[in-house]
């Protein structure tokens, strides 16, 4: 059966049942874009947000007619008719709001990245299993143009096996000075794109991770806390290795992919709408320039809805997201320890 086809075990909620956003504002809109997610792709309306901070509510009350607006989560949870929540907030509240939802019967989406810690990713995916509901982690950008081009070409056997991949994103400036460039709050420069970075390769390579081996650098940003440049090696069961790089100290670039396989290969150079691909047809090597695919994004909350209300294979699944959590962690402990340090879940 295809992917996101195969029916889940998760009881399933009723066409029209109701949505809410914790977290609204602040992000890029995010809130805001979860809430017309939710509404239009997912099939689930919002009707509630809950924010600390007055403004945010204001806006959300002109921005959705009708909505009811909270600053206690407690309170939302009491009087809201929501049974899907999206948890739109800093990092480091992630786990905490994920799990009072869940332990409150709702289903949840958590922002990217799923949270800081394993631990923490290990209770809210517990709190879910307890309380028989679903937990998720927005990673949309399994549905970038670029990546599915990538898994199309992969998947077709036109590099052959990976045997090596590596990433990067970044270049040479200051990181910013919000809350996303605070360590204590956001986990470190590794827990922003990092947490796509490391999505992409775990989904590229069909072999569990067997150990990690980081490398975190603090040189020339010292009035904010997170790293300057981060660097994850993972190598995986099968041998292959896959090498992550996240920096605002990169004064010349790199591609953003270059993925080598036992029949060729894959480059992508950052801001090129094509793919480079290497391959060999009928014995002759062969290049070609591979036009990106469309974005897709909308694609994660209509796998939601289809979840929630048909019982379809969610996608994004809450173990996938604790993968990617334990790559960063595991990377920052092998930076402190200066060796290489077992993968810590299945």
């Amino acid at each position: 059966m295809a992917k996101g086809k195969r029916m889940s075990a998760v009881p399933t909620c009723r066409d029209g049942a109701k949505s809410a956003v914790v977290g609204y504002g602040g992000a890029f809109g995010m809130g805001k874009a979860h809430a017309d997610w939710l509404t239009k792709d997912a099939g689930f309306p919002t009707v509630a947000v809950c924010d600390i901070e007055p403004a945010r509510l204001e806006e959300a009350k002109q921005q959705i007619p009708g909505v009811q607006t909270f600053t206690s989560l407690d309170e939302m949870l009491e009087k809201s008719e929501a049974k899907v929540v999206a948890v739109v907030t800093p990092h480091n509240t992630h786990a905490s709001i994920a799990i009072k939802c869940l332990e409150a019967g709702r289903h949840v989406i958590v922002e990217k990245p799923m949270c800081i810690t394993v631990a923490e990713a290990t209770a809210m995916i517990e709190a879910a299993k307890k309380k028989k509901v679903m937990l998720t982690v927005f990673h949309n950008r399994r549905w970038d143009g670029d990546y599915l081009t990538v898994k199309e070409i992969v998947g077709e056997g036109l590099v052959g096996d990976i045997f090596h991949i590596e990433t990067f994103g970044g270049g040479y400036g200051h990181p910013g000075r919000w809350w996303r460039a605070n360590k204590d709050i956001s986990g470190g420069a590794f827990y922003d794109w990092g947490a796509h970075f490391v999505d992409w390769l775990l989904g590229l390579v069909p072999s569990k991770p067997k150990s990690v081996t980081g490398f975190f650098h603090k040189l020339v940003w010292r009035d904010v806390t997170n790293e300057d440049h981060v660097q994850g090696i993972v190598l995986f069961e099968n041998g292959a290795v896959g090498d992550v790089q996240l920096s605002h100290l990169a004064a010349a670039g790199k591609p953003k992919w270059e993925i080598l396989g036992t029949k060729g290969a894959i480059l992508q150079n950052h801001g090129e709408d094509f793919l480079h691909l290497f391959t060999q047809v009928n014995g002759y090597a062969s290049e070609a320039r591979v036009r990106h695919k469309k974005n897709d994004w909308p694609a994660f909350y209509q796998n939601v809805g289809a979840h929630l209300t048909k019982g379809e294979e969610l996608i994004v699944k809450p173990e996938e997201a604790r993968r990617v959590i334990a790559v960063m962690q595991t990377a920052e402990k092998s930076a402190e320890s200066g060796k290489t340090e077992p993968f810590p879940v299945d």
